[in-house]
């Protein structure tokens, strides 16, 4: 027989009793409907967390700072420290001398041409535009750090980091000052000019930089805290009037460096203990997003559960269903015996009705899942919905690698399933199976 013939009379076998196959596939879809949003939902968590990542500078992304400096900073994230008392050294952060940074990209594994420190342009000052008499505060300007950043952006683009633009005064606005600022949608503030402040505190004047806007960030965990991304010729101008009145040798201190290390030679712990053993401390990718992903991790695995035991329950009725398809068809079964047809093909025969039952309950839970999670994906970015502040956030993804292996995995279960009964069906003796009423 050959193999779609089998599948034809496989798929005709199955519904002589629609109602009976009807509710076997139900309780599949249930099982498989509840597998795939917890896979699309772990996926849609992870490709967020994922693009934060590549957000702060990729996997190989270290940040270095002083051991007081992580003393301070694992202090501060913390929420059950409460109230510290006040004593000089651990109110204080540890500030990174010229030697230590030198100390720093001596490290072997440490990217000495990465290194960056953010310094923020802080100060008294305010950005507004022309379509709108309002003023708002500056957050946290700084510069784009180089190497391998992918801020998610919600319009637009970053500055522009190239040779032949180095002079172009640029900026990526955070969250939600285009409509501050006067503008219906992130997308029409592109290409507008805006207009910076900054007060001279030595005679309270303020004096005004015009930037052109090329992007908007997007709201994510990490990105969005980076604040106004200038471009460089902006930086320093703006930076050179905010300290015009410092001593000539002033130089802003320096808390933390964000770098890159070789990820091929050495794992994040390695890379961490020698640059401990330097007398320093560092943060990855992973002490920072780990929590996070973790806590989520747990949550899928819980909803995993609950899945796997539907699909439980399915194989079980996939059992059933085949047992009893085996018992009304004992006398077809010992006339095809008879003619001549071989157990192996009378096993083929239910497997694959077992398959099947498997590939219909999993095609129909996934395709429903698949409709369920795009029109939740629609809902929750809509106006007013709980995600509407992280567009890039997809609370469900499907794509092909999450959605095929469920359908496989559930057409595999259905097999081992239908093995029992398949075989019961292969091994009835024709005469006996001929006389059986």
């Amino acid at each position: 027989m050959k193999f779609f013939d089998l599948l034809r009379t496989a798929n005709h076998n199955l519904f002589r009793n629609k109602v009976r196959t009807f509710l076997t596939i139900l309780a599949i879809f249930v099982g498989s409907f509840t597998i795939i949003l917890n896979v699309g939902i772990n996926a849609g968590v992870n490709a967020f967390i994922d693009d934060q990542t590549t957000a702060l500078g990729g996997d190989n992304f270290i940040m270095l700072m002083s051991k007081d400096s992580e003393a301070m900073m694992s202090e501060q994230m913390s929420a059950s420290t409460g109230p510290q008392e006040f004593t000089e050294k651990t109110n204080t952060l540890g500030v990174l001398s010229n030697k230590d940074i030198e100390k720093l990209k001596d490290i072997d594994g440490i990217d000495a041409d990465s290194f960056y420190s953010p310094t923020p342009l802080n100060g008294t000052g305010y950005v507004t535009s022309s379509k709108t008499d309002k003023k708002y505060n500056v957050s946290n300007a700084m510069i784009l750090p180089p190497g391998n950043f992918n801020i998610p952006l919600a319009a637009g683009s970053l500055v522009d980091q190239t040779e032949d633009a180095k002079q172009k005064s640029q900026i990526v606005l955070p969250p939600d000052y285009p409509q501050a600022l006067g503008y219906e949608k992130d997308e029409d503030i592109i290409g507008q000019t805006i207009t910076f402040a900054l007060k001279d505190e030595f005679d309270n004047t303020f004096k005004e930089f015009k930037a052109e806007v090329v992007g908007v960030e997007a709201n994510g965990i990490v990105s969005s805290q980076f604040g106004m991304l200038l471009s460089r010729a902006l930086y320093d101008e703006m930076y050179a009037f905010a300290t015009k009145h410092y001593p000539e040798n002033y130089e802003a201190p320096t808390y933390y460096v964000m770098a890159t290390f070789d990820n091929t030679r050495f794992s994040e712990d390695e890379i961490k203990q020698i640059i401990s053993d330097a007398g320093y401390s560092a943060w990855t990718i992973n002490d920072m997003m780990g929590v996070i992903r973790t806590f989520f991790d747990v949550i899928m695995i819980v909803f995993g559960i609950f899945g796997g035991i539907a699909l439980l329950a399915a194989a079980i009725g996939i059992v059933n269903t085949l047992l009893m398809s085996v018992e009304e068809r004992t006398r077809e079964i010992g006339l095809d015996k008879a003619l001549g047809m071989s157990s192996g093909r009378v096993f083929a025969e239910f497997a694959t009705e077992a398959i099947l039952l498997g590939f219909w309950g999993s095609a129909v839970g996934v395709a429903i899942a698949i409709l369920i999670g795009n029109a939740t994906n629609a809902a929750v970015h809509a106006p007013g919905g709980f995600l509407e502040v992280f567009p890039t956030f997809n609370l469900f993804h499907f794509t092909v690698s999450n959605v095929l292996p469920i359908i496989l995995i559930v057409m595999f279960i259905a097999l081992i399933a239908g093995t029992a009964p398949a075989w019961k069906a292969a091994h009835k003796n024709p005469i006996e199976a001929l006389r059986y009423e």
